[in-house]
């Protein structure tokens, strides 16, 4: 059926500048254009990379492999069951160098004359990309994933050359331990990542440090995840990346626990923590005051002007998926809104 590629660029002007307004509604300070141009949050990039077009991959999460019937639920999801992950077959190079520029000018219309409001644009780093399409073409992970590295390379300048914030999102730095790792040790993942952490700052060089964040996450779905990788094995190797802001998951209920690391390894000083202080993956509000609560710890660790309350992940990773009822997300981020807000006036008390 054809495409008509006009009014899919004009829709999805119009639902950057809707989802742009409802941020800025719930109270969110740094705003995100929704990824409304993509289909998933990392599988989009098949669409603007030359050099994927072999059979699709196949994943097994080792959590989810020893609970049948929650994998049912979780792979069964509409969104995840229709995503396309082809193999990486030929050379990759840039195929659609206007894509990025495009998201940027969206963004830039919806924020408007905005006061006080910063704009960010979410990408794949060359590492998930290398995690979810598989690589049929180079010779080894290294050449992979600096082949990928280049091409990204135009993405993530453009976003920053629009003055916006780049966030990079890399769910294969902790994710990829029990997915495509998963038969490594954790020394022998630990050696693996910090490849995948010089592809990073490789393809991120010509963004300034201020100019750019990380995103790290143990996989945005509702799962056992008993196989997940502790956050304290792999700060060390995390703190090698160059970005000025680090986003991770605070609310999982198999890391909220992780906050006390921060007391134990020492911090770069001009790091900023972004805890996911809200869970994406779950129809429960957090209390203002668990989220208030919960930025403590991190406030006593590096200061209250390095810390932003964040969500552990988006609400929808996948087009047509999503555990979350879109309306209760939002009631999500005006809870986190009140609760930073409490943190930020109990830390000015405090001094």
């Amino acid at each position: 059926m054809p495409v008509d590629r006009g009014a899919i660029a004009a829709r999805v002007h119009a639902a950057v500048a809707e989802v742009v307004e409802r941020q800025v509604k719930a109270g969110v300070d740094i705003v995100n254009d929704g990824e409304m141009s993509k289909p998933s949050y990392a599988t989009y990039v098949k669409d603007r990379l030359a050099g994927f077009g072999g059979t699709g991959n196949t994943f097994v999460y080792q959590d989810l492999a020893e609970f049948p019937e929650m994998a049912k639920r979780v792979f069964g999801d509409p969104g995840r069951s229709r995503r396309k992950t082809p193999a990486c077959n030929a050379a990759i190079s840039v195929r659609d160098a206007q894509a990025p520029v495009v998201d940027t000018e969206n963004l830039k219309s919806a924020l408007g004359d905005m006061k006080g409001r910063l704009g960010f644009l979410s990408a794949a780093s060359p590492g998930v990309v290398s995690l979810f399409f598989r690589n049929d073409h180079y010779p080894s992970v290294e050449r992979y994933i600096f082949a990928i590295a280049d091409a990204m390379r135009h993405e993530y300048e453009a976003v920053a050359k629009a003055g916006f914030i780049l966030q990079l999102d890399c769910p294969d730095l902790a994710m990829g331990r029990h997915i495509q790792y998963a038969d490594l040790d954790v020394k022998s993942f630990r050696k693996r990542i910090e490849l995948h952490i010089e592809a990073f700052n490789h393809a991120t060089a010509g963004v300034k440090p201020e100019q750019l964040r990380m995103h790290v996450c143990w996989g945005n779905y509702e799962g056992p995840h008993t196989r997940d990788i502790a956050l304290g094995a792999l700060l060390p190797v995390l703190l090698q990346a160059k970005p000025g802001a680090l986003l991770f998951e605070g609310a999982n209920p198999r890391h909220a626990h992780e906050w006390t690391v921060w007391r134990e390894i020492p911090v770069p000083d001009d790091l900023v923590l972004v805890p996911g202080c809200i869970d994406s993956t779950t129809n429960f509000v957090e209390h203002h005051e668990l989220v208030a609560q919960r930025l403590a710890p991190y406030v006593e660790a590096v200061g209250a002007a390095r810390v932003i309350a964040g969500t552990d992940c988006g609400f929808s990773t996948f087009a047509g998926y999503g555990v979350v009822d879109p309306d209760i997300a939002w009631e999500k981020l005006r809870s986190l809104k009140r609760g930073a807000a409490i943190a930020a006036a109990r830390a000015r008390g405090r001094g």
